[in-house]
């Protein structure tokens, strides 16, 4: 940025005395927390990571020096708690997006449902257009098993999210049908999950910083890529010598110490923009109390 937008020395000291102000009333918040949710202290660290957040730019913007924290986004992150401390009921919210991708499948797959229903072809009906073969095919499966089969009905998969949210009461039948989604209220979300290819795209970009040195390994001159071999003309493998390899599944069995790649990332999952990076499906963020 140019020297005339920089912060100046002033607002970087200013921006370090917020963060030490917000570490304090976190500080406070944990030691007068009321349980596991208390909404205190959920409010006391989305406040401490903006702050700190602020330091980080302004601090590179400054003098091109950073912090040693990895600042967890805020703009996604789920807002502070406001429902009961005990929820009595529930909501599910799910939204998928699809993008018809095949067409005449979409209509092939739904006319084959109809013809099933009428016993035999129906002739012309409401699998005749994609309107209608939508209406057969979602009226047919469960949108769960619709997500899992939507490359053979011609659908191409788009985001999706997941919400949980707490409620005071259970509503009453038929309470909300005429305007179900107008009661999702963040400030209620228990726990959220998202599905995106975005997540996707960061978790290779990530990936690809640490493959930087593998380019000096050499190739074995004798095999070329270009070139399918047989397998009857592949040497058969020699058994590899283990008499002198390390007993590792006897350390972990003895007690030796394993890391915990997980370790440090409970308050962020906590806080709502942590995303799961072992064990969680591809594209997985989850967020929540």
């Amino acid at each position: 940025m140019s020297d005339a937008a920089q912060p100046t020395a002033a607002e970087v000291r200013a921006a370090a005395e917020a963060v030490k102000t917000a570490l304090d009333r976190h500080l406070a918040a944990v030691e007068r927390r009321s349980g596991e949710d208390d909404p205190a202290v959920y409010e006391a660290f989305n406040e401490l990571a903006a702050a700190a957040e602020e330091y980080d730019e302004l601090l590179y913007d400054r003098y091109d020096e950073v912090t040693p924290f990895e600042i967890p986004g805020t703009d996604d992150a789920l807002p502070p708690y406001q429902g009961p401390a005990q929820a009595k009921a529930l909501s599910v919210l799910i939204r998928r997006d699809y993008a018809v991708a095949e067409p005449q499948r979409l209509l092939a797959q739904a006319q084959r449902v109809a013809d099933l229903d009428a016993d035999g072809p129906g002739g012309t009906g409401p699998a005749d257009t994609v309107h209608g073969a939508l209406g057969v095919l979602f009226g047919e499966f469960e949108p769960d098993e619709i997500a899992s089969r939507h490359k053979e009905f011609g659908l191409e998969e788009g985001d999706s999210t997941l919400w949980v949210t707490a409620a005071d009461v259970t509503a009453e039948p038929g309470e909300w049908l005429g305007a179900p989604f107008d009661q999702a209220d963040p400030h209620r979300v228990v726990c959220r999950f998202d599905v995106s290819s975005v997540f996707d795209d960061e978790l290779d970009h990530d990936g690809l910083d640490g493959l930087d040195g593998l380019d000096g390994l050499d190739a074995d001159p004798d095999i070329d890529p270009d070139v399918a071999v047989p397998l009857d003309d592949i040497d058969e493998v020699e058994e590899a010598d283990v008499t002198d390899a390390p007993d590792v599944t006897g350390d972990v069995a003895h007690g030796a110490a394993v890391p915990d790649v997980a370790k440090g990332a409970n308050r962020a999952d906590e806080a709502g923009d942590a995303r799961e990076t072992g064990g969680a499906e591809p594209g997985v963020r989850e967020a929540g109390r």
